[in-house]
């Protein structure tokens, strides 16, 4: 009993020795799986990374400590950048956007567009703060240095840069300034002071904006003034149009508007002789464009160049395909216009035509040519052309058929046709004619086929040994066509068979005349056999002898061709038939009996005997014989009589033997 309680024991025990062992495999198995699987860290590939930005001054926390996936996704094996969240709003994950200051009203012009990347970078620097480079620098990127580096630097831009003045963010203050304006100057400049309140004539300048005579970050004059200068405001005079300093207000001026300014500045001189005034000199508003005390742009303006009219005249600043020089470049739109006045209407310095002739002066040369465009002879340049810029080409005010139909006004009605010259359908009046002057008639380009060969070149070469039409020869395309407009097919001048027959008049006669006539000549398509221009074949057929009828004859052709041709239709149709019209049937050369007889000899032996010795004079070839091809070798017709198959004629008729 006791033997085999031991037994059932040691098989107990066998058993969960076995189970560990199992489970011990197992368990070495799942880790030697889980080795083979094992995710790879992201620098186990991109080892380059690592020797770039972890020996960096600056490393941001999270490529410090290798969590690359609190940015990026991984890509696996196709590389790829993919982030987790869209521009700035990744960086918003870890940094509150009101602790690193983005909440003010003023923000960043860079991080409005959703770029921290454009001051910091993602991974490491050797700069402060991720900076893409150190202090002012980094403002640099965008900002000009040039500016920022004139004759007389503010002192705090050459110690502590950009930001002593600047948050980088955002700001409550325009320019993203720490402050508002005056009380950020007072940080560092004492109001108090002596020397301060000398410098302005003792007057509260405290309580205005310094930017208003000052440059802030630095200037070719003394004092940080601004590059144009008023003249009381550089000798300190500011009593010559300001009221007195100890006044109860002191800002005031000492006249109204325009009153102050022509206490200085003549009037008259101003106007230059002009009868036509700019609106605000009119009526005394020179603050419109002038800065009274200081200005980075000439002459005190308010804004530099076409800003400052386009800040009015805002039609003008629209983007245009086409722009002028004159107004883009150089002086802009005083380049036209008077400033102040002018003798001319839109206070131009010239009139019109004169006054583009100022740069155009090679174009003034064409006034001397034989022929010359009205309006160009008018000196009327602004009739067809936008002086400011326009979205067509050659700066015209509008597509060049509108333009030139505006005084063409019967053109647009007459070129408006089924068939247009592409020129005229594209709207390009210049590939033929010239604008402005020219030396041939109706201003055009060439003369004759000289000018149509410019784009026709391959058609206007005449085929060596052939024939050329005598108009197509002598270059008088415009005895058949229309330069402009058709409602023929080939922009004809009429239709075809009306076109032709003006000079061929004989085949118009004869076809009213005659008893039978071609169709296409019916139907007025002579180009269904001629060429109207050049052919190698002769009479300016498209192709020789049979091939050319055959081309609309098919059925004709395919019966030809399986079946035993006549000779003289496999050959030459026009040994039979006319090719236009005829006094016979079937455009038939000659009567039946005597065209056939050219070739077969009715009064011989040899006829005789084929037609049973019948006399030639009673019979009709055609009533037996199909002229152009048949299955029988003697042309008979297809279906035959038995009597006449067995030439028993005497059997129906009575048969006239000669």
């Amino acid at each position: 009993m006791r033997s085999v309680r031991n037994k059932r024991r040691g098989i107990q025990m066998g058993a969960v020795l076995l189970l560990c062992g199992l489970l011990f495999y197992a368990m070495i198995e799942v880790a030697l799986a889980e080795r083979k699987f094992a995710r790879k860290e992201c620098l186990d590939c991109h080892v380059k990374f690592t020797e770039k930005y972890l020996g960096m001054k600056t490393v941001h926390t999270v490529v410090k400590e290798r969590k690359c996936e609190e940015c990026h996704i991984r890509h696996g094996i196709v590389p790829k950048l993919i982030l987790k969240k869209d521009g700035n709003e990744i960086c918003y994950t870890c940094h509150n956007k009101e602790k690193v200051g983005m909440g003010k009203a003023k923000m960043h012009t860079a991080l409005k567009s959703g770029k921290c990347t454009a001051c910091h970078n993602p991974h490491a620097s050797q700069s402060s703060h991720l900076l893409s480079a150190e202090g002012s620098a980094v403002c640099y990127q965008c900002h000009k240095k040039e500016g920022f580096e004139k004759k007389t630097v503010h002192a705090v831009m050459k110690k502590e840069g950009c930001r002593t003045c600047h948050l980088s963010h955002s700001s409550a203050e325009s320019n993203l300034l720490t402050k508002p304006e005056a009380s950020l100057c007072l940080s560092c400049h004492d109001k108090g002071n002596a020397s301060f309140k000398k410098a302005h004539g003792e007057y509260p300048v405290e309580t205005k904006p310094c930017t208003v005579c000052h440059n802030p970050h630095s200037s070719e004059q003394a004092k940080l003034l601004k590059g144009s200068v008023h003249s009381p405001v550089a000798s300190a005079g500011c009593e010559m149009c300001h009221a007195p300093a100890s006044s109860k207000k002191p800002f005031d001026t000492v006249r109204k508007g325009g009153e102050l300014c022509s206490a200085c500045h003549d009037s008259t001189a101003l106007k230059g002789g002009g009868t036509v005034e700019h609106g605000p000199f009119t009526g005394g508003m020179c603050l419109s464009c002038h800065n009274p005390h200081t200005s980075e742009n000439r002459r005190l303006l308010v804004r530099e160049g076409n800003q400052l009219c386009q800040g009015c005249h805002s039609d003008k600043a629209e983007k245009v395909v086409v722009s002028h020089g004159a107004v883009t470049k150089g002086k802009g739109c005083s380049s036209c216009h008077a400033p102040h006045a002018a003798k001319n209407p839109q206070l131009l310095l010239k009139k019109d035509g004169e006054l583009c002739y100022t740069c155009h002066a090679a174009l003034k040369e064409n006034l001397k040519s034989k022929h010359t465009h009205v309006p160009f002879a008018q000196q009327m340049c602004s009739s067809c052309h936008n002086a400011h810029g326009s979205n067509y080409g050659g700066m015209l005010r509008e597509r060049m058929d509108k333009v030139c139909f505006k005084c063409h006004a019967d053109a647009e009605t007459r070129f408006a046709k089924a068939h247009t010259h592409k020129p005229v359908k594209d709207a390009l009046c210049t590939v033929c004619h010239n604008v402005h002057a020219t030396e041939k008639g109706r201003l055009l380009k060439e003369e004759g086929a000289k000018l149509c060969a410019r784009c026709h070149g391959n058609l206007m070469k005449e085929v060596a040994g052939g024939v050329n039409h005598v108009p197509f020869k002598e270059g008088m395309c415009l005895t058949c066509h229309d330069a402009h407009g058709s409602s023929f097919t080939g922009m004809t001048t009429e239709k075809q068979n009306k076109l032709c027959l003006s000079c061929h008049s004989a085949v118009g006669k004869g076809v009213s005349s005659g008893k039978s006539s071609h169709q296409p000549v019916v139907a007025g398509e002579c180009s269904k056999c001629h060429s109207p221009h050049q052919s190698k074949m002769g009479k300016l057929l498209l192709a020789e002898g049979a091939d050319l009828c055959l081309s609309c004859h098919k059925d004709l052709k395919t019966k030809m061709e399986k079946e035993k041709a006549h000779p003289p239709a496999a050959r030459d149709c026009l040994r039979c038939h006319q090719p236009h019209f005829s006094a016979e049937a079937f455009l038939q050369g000659k009567p039946q009996k005597e065209l056939c007889s050219e070739c077969h000899d009715l009064k011989g032996a040899a006829f005789s005997k084929s037609h049973v010795a019948i006399d030639p004079a009673s019979m009709e070839c055609m009533n037996c014989h199909t002229p152009h091809a048949s299955k029988d070798p003697k042309l008979f017709k297809e279906t035959l009589h038995p009597p006449f198959a067995a030439q028993s004629c005497g059997d129906c008729h009575v048969v006239e033997k000669r």
